[in-house]
């Protein structure tokens, strides 16, 4: 089976006491910031630029590596997200609706991460949990 892959970024803000992370939510539930990587493209410039349009994030500090990522366990279908972990010097996001799209259908927060494990789909427990083990690790 084809692995099909999405790529993006757990964003992370340190508001002064904690670490938040950025969870955007829509009609089809809550995630971080990603997109569909195609062949011939980079998974990290299509993470940053996913991170990029859909919450207006420019600066992005990738202090745990560039190439420390985790990937979701495959779906039945061959689906896989990949993500990278960054951190965002401000908390100030400017949310992207979709032409035609309800905006009261779109939201972001700023979650701690017990937070975030109650809305994020159980899919994404995995990222979470290792998102966390970084963030406990420092290196901000």
């Amino acid at each position: 089976m084809r692995k099909i892959l999405s790529c993006g970024i757990v964003a992370v803000h340190f508001d002064g006491e904690r670490y938040r992370l950025l969870a955007l939510g829509s009609s089809s539930g809550w995630d971080f910031p990603k997109a569909l990587l195609t062949t011939g493209q980079d998974s990290l410039q299509v993470a940053i630029g996913a991170a990029r349009e859909a919450t207006g994030l420019t600066e992005l500090e990738f202090n745990w590596g560039e190439d420390a990522f985790r990937e979701t366990i495959a779906f039945d279908d061959g689906n896989v997200s990949r993500y990278y972990l960054a951190q965002s010097k401000t908390a100030e996001v400017a949310l992207h609706v979709p032409p035609g799209a309800d905006q009261r259908d779109f939201e972001y927060r700023w979650v701690t991460p017990e937070e975030a494990e109650e809305i994020l789909p159980p899919r994404l427990a995995l990222i979470l949990d290792w998102a966390t083990e970084q963030l406990a690790g420092g290196r901000n």
